[in-house]
């Protein structure tokens, strides 16, 4: 695995595969595509037109024409560096896909699954070549621009497979995350999936309306979790330094655990009656969204806001 990775196969060209396509282009790589839709070319290739202006200055359009698609990737496995899987969160297609992967791809080459919650555990059982060089690169929407990767291994992944895929999303940009051991939807989306549960329980009780609870978000917490994260933002609350963590935790803790009771005897219940309240209030929230004004404005604010952090000397 020490050897330049310079081509990557790309297999499932959807809205992550297009995404991390544009992303290794832009880095100079080879890429080679597969995808079954018969569209799957042309949607790309609109996609690509679409978003190379965005990215930073100095990508030619020679990097943007350095890709291929093909009916059968097979045959062209030899030639991966890099395997960038992005197919259906189906464990019966993963496992077929990734035994004929593990076949044709040479010897400890990765092979990384864009997997959101699946762990590489629950699809690699008819690997028979080399099991240990697979994992889950599971990056944030869109990857071509979201620097989050959560790098996964199970439990018979290489040292060897971690420290190159760490390395590889590094050179491109990204800000891997190395999880240490499977866990269901792994961290990010168990930390939205937390935000999310409270959400819908505000919302749902009439606590809050819809609308300003996205307010409570991007104009509060939001905003410092952007530059520094929980952790770094809690110590930051105690007063800073490596104490300031367990001064918050001394001084606040007795009054979180308060809130978090309440919270763990409201959690949103799934209910038909809490999803008609909370699916009534978001709809009626939603139906006053300029979704147009708000695409554009969310894409043009989110490049201002990677371009400053980027030019700061830490990213958190």
């Amino acid at each position: 695995m020490s050897q330049e990775i310079r081509t990557v196969v790309v297999i499932g060209c959807g809205v992550i595969g297009m995404s991390w396509t544009v992303l290794f282009l832009s880095r100079g790589l080879k890429v080679i595509i597969t995808d079954p839709a018969e569209d799957a070319q042309a949607r790309f290739e609109k996609y690509l037109s679409d978003t190379w202006p965005s990215l930073p200055a100095g990508f030619s359009k020679e990097c943007a024409d350095n890709y291929e698609f093909v009916e059968d990737v097979v045959p062209r496995l030899a030639e991966a560096d890099f395997v960038q899987e992005n197919g259906p969160e189906r464990v019966n297609w993963k496992q077929g896909l990734f035994e004929t992967l593990d076949m044709y791809t040479r010897k400890g080459v990765v092979i990384a699954s864009s997997s959101s919650g699946l762990p590489s555990s629950a699809f690699i059982g008819r690997c028979q070549h080399d099991p240990s060089r697979i994992l889950v690169g599971h990056p944030f929407n869109p990857p071509h621009l979201i620097p989050l990767v959560e790098v996964v291994p199970h439990p018979g992944s290489s040292q060897t497979t971690i420290d190159t895929t760490l390395a590889f999303y590094k050179s491109l940009g990204k800000r891997p995350i190395h999880l240490h051991q499977e866990i269901p939807g792994f961290v990010a989306n168990r930390l939205q999936a937390a935000i999310n549960n409270e959400v819908y329980s505000l919302v749902s009780r009439g606590i809050v309306s819809a609308a300003d609870l996205d307010a409570a978000v991007t104009s509060g917490p939001g905003l410092r979790w952007a530059l520094t994260g929980p952790i770094i933002t809690n110590a930051l609350g105690g007063g800073g330094g490596s104490e300031g963590f367990d001064n918050r935790i001394d001084r606040l803790g007795p009054a979180i655990r308060s809130w978090e009771d309440d919270i763990l005897s409201h959690r949103f219940d799934w209910s038909q009656e809490s999803l008609y309240s909370l699916q009534k209030q978001v709809r009626s929230y939603l139906q006053t969204v300029d979704w147009e004004r708000t695409m554009s404005e969310r894409e043009s604010v989110l490049l201002e806001l990677l371009g400053a952090k980027w030019n700061t000397t830490t990213m958190v």
